[in-house]
């Protein structure tokens, strides 16, 4: 059993720490303030080629495994970047996934290549006003119409909807009255995202201002049939393989957010002085963020495990599902820690910390819930009934 990175995970933590060193806290500082997708930022990644690590070689990609994706965005994260630097790519690297499995080849080469070399940045919409978590009780509707689909229906927090031109949709072709279980009838498309057809309205939110949530309306738009992957009815099978790598990489970041802000809040308590000492010789202060240290360090397991699994071709739902609880919890910590260590300054913009606080409750909240962690754990792990 080896728990050290290899010499390749090495360099992609360094060849993309070196990237993100161009765009210091100061950029996203201004970022949190002003907005604007940070169009800048996901293009010297794409000229990299790290939007492709987890696409496979011949359509343009790396061929990398989630692991070493992980790794890339707890760097994004970590480098002061936060959720704001990570939630720009984020989607490029899993989103996709279910393209690259399920996708023909046809396909897979219209569709990869450009979301690799950064011309086309994508949404991911499946969220809806008024089914949250409950995905099967989509109602946006997709009616095949001889060689197209026309969609209606509205979606909600769907992130980088304002810059994006193409949209991975997931929406029902068969009402649910009609099918056996809940889970058919939904259909995953892959296409252009036509504005004329799609009205967006931008959610003001508590944090990550640089990249955008929105409430899409969807009133006739057309999808042509080659633009559906692959069966009919099948899509709600097709996102599960996106979802797993989705929430080992949201908690990748949110260990990254954690240890910037554990590490800005330790360098503050080493310079500040009070009564005549630094406060980090208070126990007090060091004992909760030693907590915070040891929290993160076994979140962070528990993401390579995930990782691992994913990448055997293993069973890795709860251990993917554990990493998302244990590492939004961690850095929330961290960050809520590295406030109160600041004190009165922790309040202050200029020290980050109270940003960091403010985008740690993103992996809290998404892509699902603790509670629902919780209740799958419950039932699918310790044999428990269903409660729900």
């Amino acid at each position: 059993m080896d728990f050290a990175l290899s010499a390749n995970q090495e360099s992609i933590r360094d060849a993309v720490a070196k990237i993100c060193s161009r765009f210091d806290e100061a950029y996203w500082l201004k970022k949190d303030k002003e907005g604007g997708y940070p169009a800048d930022f996901h293009r010297a990644l794409a000229d990299a080629g790290w939007l492709g690590i987890c696409i496979p070689e011949e359509y343009g990609g790396s061929g990398l495994g989630i692991t070493d994706a992980a790794i890339m965005m707890r760097t994004i994260s970590e480098s002061g970047a936060g959720m704001s630097g990570a939630s720009a790519v984020h989607m490029n690297v899993f989103g996709l996934n279910p393209v690259v499995v399920f996708g023909t080849r046809e396909q897979c080469q219209r569709m990869l290549p450009p979301i690799i070399d950064g011309r086309d940045k994508s949404c991911f919409a499946v969220t809806e006003p008024n089914t949250g978590l409950n995905t099967t009780q989509l109602k946006t509707r997709a009616v095949r119409q001889g060689d197209k689909y026309i969609v209606n229906g509205q979606k909600v927090w769907i992130s980088t909807a304002q810059v994006a031109n193409k949209i991975l949709l997931l929406a029902r072709t068969t009402p649910l009255e009609e099918v056996r279980s809940p889970t058919h009838g939904l259909s995953l498309f892959y296409t252009d995202f036509d504005r004329k057809r799609v009205t967006v309205h931008e959610i003001e939110k508590m944090g990550r201002k640089p990249v955008d949530s929105n409430e899409l309306f969807f009133e006739n738009f057309e999808i042509p049939v080659e633009d559906r992957i692959g069966e009919e009815g099948r899509g709600f099978e097709y996102i599960l393989h996106g979802m797993n790598p989705e929430r080992i990489l949201i908690a990748a970041e949110a260990v990254g957010l954690g240890q910037i802000a554990l590490k800005r809040a330790s360098e503050y308590a080493k310079g500040r002085i009070v009564f005549n000492r630094p406060i980090g010789m208070n126990q007090a202060i060091q004992h909760p963020l030693a907590k915070c240290w040891m929290e993160l360090e076994a979140a962070w397991l528990m993401v390579l495990r995930a990782g691992w699994q994913y990448d055997q071709n293993l069973p890795c739902g709860p251990a993917a599902n554990s990493a998302k609880y244990l590492a939004a919890e961690a850095g929330f910590h961290a960050c809520e820690q590295a406030v109160m260590t600041h004190g009165g300054f922790g309040y202050a913009k200029e020290y980050h910390v109270e940003r960091y606080l403010r985008e740690s409750l993103i992996p809290r909240i998404a892509p699902i819930s603790p509670q629902l962690i919780l209740s799958f754990i419950g039932e699918k792990v310790l044999g428990l009934p269903k409660s729900y």
